[in-house]
């Protein structure tokens, strides 16, 4: 279950990507994905920048998959649940998965299944598959 260092960890990642990369990525929370079986709802996705018709109706579940998805590891929730739900981003046709580790102020980065970057405390998150860096002593703040 999200707790209050959850909802802040969700906020500066989504600020932090929305400004400086508003140009060439759309940031949004809590968009459902329609991953088998039942759908999925990251923290957050990345997808490429368009225009937004907020007038359209669209679906309940997104069946496009984002550039990027990124979850924020609850206590509850174990290392190996959150692998579990990269690896169904990717099946998905995600390119890159965050899993965010609040508790030692680590971000993983997969860049495909079973393949990941740690940074840690005040690195400069590289998304291998992606132009974007982020500082992390913003997100951790």
């Amino acid at each position: 279950m999200p707790n209050f260092h959850h909802g802040i960890l969700e906020m500066n990642l989504g600020f932090e990507l929305k400004s400086a990369y508003h140009q060439e990525y759309i940031v949004a929370t809590e968009v459902t994905l329609d991953t088998p079986p039942n759908g999925s709802t990251p923290d957050l996705v990345v997808y490429p920048a368009q225009p937004v018709d907020f007038t359209m109706e669209i679906p309940a579940k997104q069946t496009t998959p984002p550039f990027i998805t990124i979850e924020i590891q609850s206590p509850s929730q174990s290392l190996d649940e959150m692998v579990d739900k990269a690896n169904i981003y990717f099946a998905f046709g995600v390119k890159s998965c965050w899993i965010v580790q609040p508790r030692i102020k680590a971000i993983l980065v997969f860049s495909r299944p079973d393949h990941y970057q740690f940074f840690h405390f005040d690195d400069v998150l590289k998304d291998p598959n992606f132009n974007i860096t982020l500082n992390l002593t913003n997100i951790f703040s």
